[in-house]
């Protein structure tokens, strides 16, 4: 069968079974990935993925099922599995698929890898560290093009095509001396053509010097309450843990959420606005449809330290009786400020930066605590010496409430667009 006749041969046999409501999703997937190991280019290789997820609700009953398998007889036995786990789940009149929607193709990206051009960027950027970096120690690099083909149709008619091409890179290092190892680093960027050097890309060249400047790490001494200037590729960190402690369908559902009701009310400083944009022209790595089967849209979650909206799924919307999200968060984008770098660093009297946050989600009233590592001490306005690993504890929702400034400066990672980000009242516990 073709690929939307899988789809649709599903849905008629559910149908045909009894079933209200059901919903097809067909993932096809390429990827080319080329990997560089202790300093080398060691490997290439093309993998394919299939994936088949089929979900049916009957008398406000629902299943899901999973397959790679997309032979007749796989199908068949699929959905009566599936069958049977829709007539033993618990009864809720939340669950739902999307309405009607126009029929749409989305398309993004390259339909086929450059190859040659991902060895020769490879090749040059194994060099260009060795050259420029010469402690940096490459432990691994993975760069690949993944090109994926997306069906989702429902029983309401929804007929939803996405095609994606994506270019992403990911290099893992530590430093070494004669004396010193430091501790290791990584980064992610995603890239829609092959126009610059890898080196040039995202945080990339900032994570490679910083990590030699760590050599010289020593202890933080005692413990005090101070700033915190949070790098790009740690904020990812601290925003995944906004969504799961507060904005989520999880927590919401259940109430613990401390922002669940704070919709047009101050959660963050005046000067944090927070966007989940997966269709703009800014994320190449974003996405055209939702899981639950709604072409998405870019949303702003806070305005102006103001929340604006949640991150609810359909389902989570019909449980807590709350505006459905226009998509389901991720591809982040969060506005600049007006001061540069420097100036939030200068602004400092004491704290740190933080490029690495190692510690357990936040509690539900948003208090964490972990392990700041690839970090820098601060006092008086200058970067004193990189520092070995210390404890932060705080308060994710007054860590928002005190940020300071933001940095005019983004990194542009390809599925997100963040800034550096100075915010005070962290405890930072040294030797």
């Amino acid at each position: 069968m073709e690929k939307k006749e899988i789809l649709k041969y599903c849905i008629d046999s559910l149908s045909e079974s009894g079933v209200d409501k059901s919903q097809c999703i067909l993932n096809y997937s390429k990827k080319d990935e080329l990997n560089v190991d202790i300093g080398e280019i060691s490997l290439f290789r093309t993998t394919f993925d299939t994936n088949l997820e089929i979900t049916a609700i009957h008398e406000n009953r629902k299943g899901s099922i999973s397959i790679n398998k997309l032979d007749k007889d796989s199908i068949d036995k699929a959905i009566v599995d599936l069958l049977e786990l829709s007539r033993t789940s618990e009864i809720d009149e939340a669950y739902d698929i999307s309405p009607k929607q126009e029929t749409k193709v989305f398309s993004s990206g390259d339909e086929k890898p450059d190859l040659d051009k991902m060895y020769s960027l490879m090749d040059g950027f194994v060099v260009k560290v060795k050259d420029m970096y010469p402690q940096i120690k490459l432990e691994q690099a993975i760069f690949d093009f993944v090109k994926t083909e997306e069906y989702l149709m429902n029983s309401n008619g929804v007929d939803f095509q996405s095609n994606k091409g994506i270019y992403n890179f990911t290099p893992i290092f530590t430093s070494k001396d004669d004396e010193n190892t430091t501790s290791f680093n990584y980064t992610q960027v995603s890239l829609s053509e092959l126009k610059k050097d890898l080196l040039e890309c995202g945080s990339i060249n900032y994570l490679l010097r910083e990590s030699v400047e760590q050599l010289k790490s020593k202890p933080l001494e005692g413990k005090f309450v101070g700033d915190i200037i949070i790098t790009p590729d740690c904020l990812y960190d601290f925003i995944y843990f906004l969504n799961s402690i507060n904005l989520s369908d999880n927590t919401l559902i259940s109430g613990t959420s401390t922002f669940k009701d704070k919709i047009n009310k101050k959660v963050a400083s005046p000067k944090f606005t927070l966007h989940s944009n997966p269709v703009s022209e800014e994320i190449c790595n974003g996405y055209f449809v939702t899981d639950d089967g709604f072409e998405a849209e870019n949303l702003t979650i806070i305005k102006d330290g103001v929340l604006k909206s949640f991150l609810l799924s359909q389902y989570g919307a019909n449980k807590t009786k709350l505006e459905r999200s226009k998509n389901t968060g991720g591809a982040y984008i969060v506005e600049s400020g007006d001061k540069t770098l420097d100036k939030l660093i200068k602004d400092i009297d004491r704290g740190i930066v933080i490029a690495r946050f190692s510690g357990g989600e936040p509690s539900p009233n948003g208090d964490f605590s972990g392990v700041a590592k690839n970090s820098f001490y601060i006092e008086n306005g200058e970067i004193k010496y990189p520092i070995t690993e210390t404890m932060i504890s705080g308060n994710l929702n007054e860590l928002l409430l005190n940020i300071k400034d933001i940095s005019k400066e983004r990194i542009n990672f390809g599925s997100t667009v963040l800034p550096w980000i100075s915010t005070s009242g962290i405890t930072i516990s040294g030797k």
